[in-house]
C-alpha cells in the first residue's frame, strides 16, 4: 500500500532537466546535463502526454504539478500557458489544479509574474540570507553574483500579487548565522519560509565542503526555532515548524522527510523518463517513460516499491530512538555513508537536539491550535 495512497501522488516536472542560468556551487543536479541533451527542452508531445495522462489516468479532488530544474523559466513564458491550456481541458470537473514552480528568481519578468499570480503558481524562490551569504555559492555561469537579480524578481511576483515562499538551503558558510538569516527575512517580510540542509556527497560517499554537520544543523534549527516562538507563530511559516504542528495536531505527515513509504511523487525528465525522488534521478531506479508507459505501471513497479519501502529501513538506533514517529530515519539521501552503505543520517545529532530543545513547546502550541487559541 502506498504511504500517501495510489491517488495522492504528484509530479515534479524538470521541463530543461538540470540546464540552468546558474551554476551554484553546491547544486546536485548540474551533473545531468552530462547524461542528456546539451540544452534540453520538454517537448509539446511530452508536455500534453505528462498532462492528459496524470489527469485522465485516475479520479483524484485535485492535481499537483512542480516545476522545476535546473531552471524551469528557461523553458520560457509560452511553455507554461500551453500547460496551463492543457490542465484546463484535461482537468476533471470540479478538480482543483495546483502548479509550483521552484525557481533561483533572476529571469522572472512581469510577463511571467502576472502569468503566475492569474493562474496562481505558487513560486519558490532560491535564496540563502544576506548577499554575502547568498552569493558565496550562487552565482551565474561567469561567476557574477545574483543576490540583486533575486530580489527583483521577488518585486515583481509582489507587484503582480504571485504567490511566493522563500528556500533557503543551510550550507557551510550560512549554518552559523542563523540569526542574521532569520532577521534578513523577517524585516523584509519574508513570512514563508523554508530551510533544507546541505549535504552532499562526493564518490567515496564523503560530505563535500560546502555541507554540514549534524551538531551544525541542530544548532541552527534550535536557534531560527527560538527567534519563531517567541512573537512570529502567528504571523511567519516555517515549513518544518508547521508539518511538526500538522502532525501533532492531525496525525498527517505533510512533509516527505517525515514520511514512512517514499513513494509519495513521480520525477519527470525532459524526455519523459520517470524516477520517483530528484535525489535519486539514477539509471538503476528509472522506472520508465511516460511516452510509452503509465502511471498505473510506475505504481506498480518493483524498482518503485523496494525505493519507497527503504524509508523505513533505517535500522541501528533508529528503533528505540524517541523522536522516530517525527523524523522516520530521515531522507534516505542522508542515510549514505562511505562505500554507499546505509547508516543513520548525518544529520541524526542535530535532529535530537532539535527535537529535544522543540518538541515541548511545540506540543503546547499544538494544544492550542486544537482548541482554537
Amino acid at each position: 500500500m502506498l504511504y500517501r495512497g495510489v491517488n495522492d501522488f504528484s509530479l515534479l516536472i524538470k521541463p530543461s532537466s538540470a540546464d540552468c542560468n546558474l551554476r551554484c556551487g553546491y547544486c546536485f543536479y548540474i551533473g545531468r546535463l552530462a547524461h542528456g541533451a546539451p540544452q534540453p527542452r520538454m517537448t509539446d508531445d511530452v508536455l500534453e502526454r505528462v498532462i492528459s495522462t496524470y489527469m485522465n489516468s485516475r479520479q483524484a479532488a485535485s492535481y499537483t504539478f512542480s516545476w522545476q530544474g535546473g531552471e524551469p523559466a528557461l523553458m520560457g513564458l509560452d511553455f507554461y500557458r500551453r500547460a496551463a491550456r492543457l490542465q484546463v481541458r484535461h482537468a476533471p470537473p470540479g478538480a482543483v489544479v495546483c502548479n509550483g514552480f521552484q525557481t533561483n528568481g533572476t529571469l522572472i519578468t512581469d510577463e511571467l509574474a502576472a502569468f503566475l499570480a492569474e493562474y496562481k503558481f505558487l513560486s519558490g524562490i532560491s535564496l540563502d540570507g544576506p548577499p554575502l551569504l547568498h552569493d558565496h555559492y550562487r552565482k551565474t555561469s561567469n561567476g557574477q553574483a545574483t543576490h540583486a537579480r533575486v530580489l527583483k524578481g521577488i518585486e515583481r511576483l509582489r507587484r503582480y500579487g504571485a504567490a511566493y515562499n522563500i528556500l533557503a538551503l543551510v550550507n557551510d558558510r550560512t549554518v552559523n548565522q542563523p540569526g542574521e538569516i532569520y532577521r534578513y527575512f523577517k524585516d523584509r517580510g519574508f513570512l514563508h519560509q523554508q530551510y533544507v540542509p546541505c549535504v552532499e556527497f562526493d564518490a567515496a560517499g564523503r560530505p563535500l565542503p560546502c555541507s554540514i554537520t549534524g551538531r551544525d544543523w541542530g544548532s541552527f534549527l534550535c536557534a531560527v526555532f527560538d527567534r519563531w516562538i517567541g512573537e512570529d507563530t502567528r504571523r511567519i511559516s516555517i515549513r518544518l515548524f508547521d508539518s511538526i504542528l500538522e502532525y501533532l495536531v492531525s496525525g498527517k505527515r505533510t512533509s516527505c522527510a517525515m514520511g514512512t513509504d517514499c513513494r509519495q511523487y513521480f520525477v519527470v525528465e525532459y524526455d519523459g523518463t520517470v524516477y520517483p525522488c530528484d535525489f535519486f534521478v539514477r539509471d538503476g531506479l528509472k522506472l520508465g517513460n511516460i511516452m510509452d508507459g503509465s502511471w498505473e505501471g510506475f505504481l506498480d513497479s518493483p524498482v518503485y516499491r523496494r525505493f519507497g519501502l527503504g524509508k523505513s529501513e533505517a535500522g541501528g538506533e533508529c528503533a528505540s530512538c524517541p523522536w522516530l514517529p517525527f523524523c522516520q530515519g530521515d531522507c534516505p539521501k542522508y542515510r549514505q555513508a562511505a562505500g554507499g552503505k546505509r547508516s543513520s543520517s548525518v544529520l541524526c545529532e542535530g535532529w535530537k537536539m532539535f527535537y529535544a530543545h522543540a518538541l515541548p513547546r511545540l506540543e503546547l502550541l499544538a494544544e492550542g491550535i486544537k482548541k482554537g487559541l
